[in-house]
């Protein structure tokens, strides 16, 4: 019998939609740019011409590359947390564990598809790494959010509020650990690599969660 093929990382997380202004149009060049070739690299020109607009348009919307920077940032948060989240549920439905599995999962489609080119945020914080600069701000504000989304998702898991804010300091230590073992190091499995460290961490933390000799995790739901 045939196996299912996987979607790949373009199928689950879709594409952004297409700029209709022309700010939109420069946002949406820039983000691109950015993420492809750094954000020092890039100058307003050459996004002004990716998004075939007049210097004009640009200077109507932004007071200079300093603005766009952090727009483009915005942008790709409010893409990147709408695609992720997409993903994650179609693997995983709304089950809180599956959840965090699943992550690990989409993680490693988005660490094997080939316009795989590190983490946009930590690109930012890194060639910004002033923790005033509003460039290095927006990118925090995400990585902040998303390590509070993985405690919520502990919390509605069952673990008590001090469990929950460990296991999310834990799980995105790993998860940041993953990105540099895929992009300084060029490790493709990285999500692979620390998946058996998620799920010891959801038997430590969660108490839903108990291993098994069967599987390497299990739920064991309460009777209603």
């Amino acid at each position: 019998m045939p196996t299912a093929r996987k979607k790949s990382a373009s199928e689950l997380f879709g594409l952004p939609e297409p700029p209709k202004t022309g700010r939109e149009r420069l946002v949406a060049a820039a983000v691109d740019l950015f993420y492809r070739k750094g954000f020092g690299a890039v100058g307003v020109d050459q996004v002004i011409a990716a998004a075939g607009v007049t210097k004009t348009t640009f200077y109507k919307h932004f007071e200079g590359k300093d603005d766009l920077m952090v727009a483009a940032v915005l942008r790709r948060d409010e893409w990147e947390s709408e695609a992720w989240g997409r993903a994650v549920r179609k693997l995983a439905g709304d089950d809180p564990v599956a959840q965090l599995l699943a992550m690990i999962d989409v993680m490693d489609l988005w660490f094997n598809d080939p316009d795989f080119l590190g983490c946009m945020f930590l690109n930012a914080a890194s060639e910004f790494p002033n923790p005033y600069d509003p460039v290095h701000q927006a990118a925090a504000e995400f990585k902040r959010r998303t390590r509070d989304q993985r405690r919520d998702l502990a919390r509605a898991a069952g673990a008590d509020a001090i469990a929950a804010e460990a296991f999310a300091d834990c799980y995105t230590i790993l998860i940041e650990g993953a990105l540099v073992l895929r992009q300084t190091h060029g490790r493709n499995d990285a999500a692979r690599v620390i998946r058996p460290a998620v799920e010891q961490l959801l038997r430590t933390y969660l108490p839903n969660v108990n291993a098994t000799e069967s599987a390497p995790w299990t739920m064991v739901r309460s009777a209603p």
